[in-house]
């Protein structure tokens, strides 16, 4: 996989960002930190992304080392991801990602509810 993060003179908070950036990563390696999953319920887990891109998003985690795939010799096959132990080291900084977005959910929606409950006393 080609990278133009420059692994010598870049920024760290880069560094971070070139392994786990993007709309599906984050959320993959959330999933996945409760365990192993096999693809289909992987795909379930984020209904919103396509096949192709949760494909294309385990295969540069794993490229990177912070999940692990593992086939088994059955038919139909079937295939299982995880969490490495060096993907587990991310599990504080998703489970901060997490927290911060509850607390934003939680706040733009009183501040959607305040503004309706203004817009129908003006009425």
């Amino acid at each position: 996989m080609a990278r133009k993060y420059n692994w010598k003179t870049g920024c760290d908070v880069e560094a971070t960002l070139s392994v786990i950036g993007g709309r599906w990563k984050p959320i993959l390696i959330c999933r996945l930190l409760n365990g192993r999953k096999r693809f289909g319920e992987v795909c379930r887990l984020a209904p919103n992304a396509t096949e192709r891109m949760i494909t294309l998003q385990l295969r540069e985690l794993e490229a990177d080392g912070v999940i692990a795939r593992h086939v088994y010799p059955e038919v139909p096959p079937r295939v299982e991801y995880e969490v490495t132990e060096f993907g587990q080291s991310l599990a504080p900084i998703i489970k901060s990602m997490q927290k911060w977005g509850s607390e934003f959910k939680a706040q733009r929606l009183a501040e959607e509810a305040a503004d309706n409950e203004r817009t129908e006393h003006a009425a």
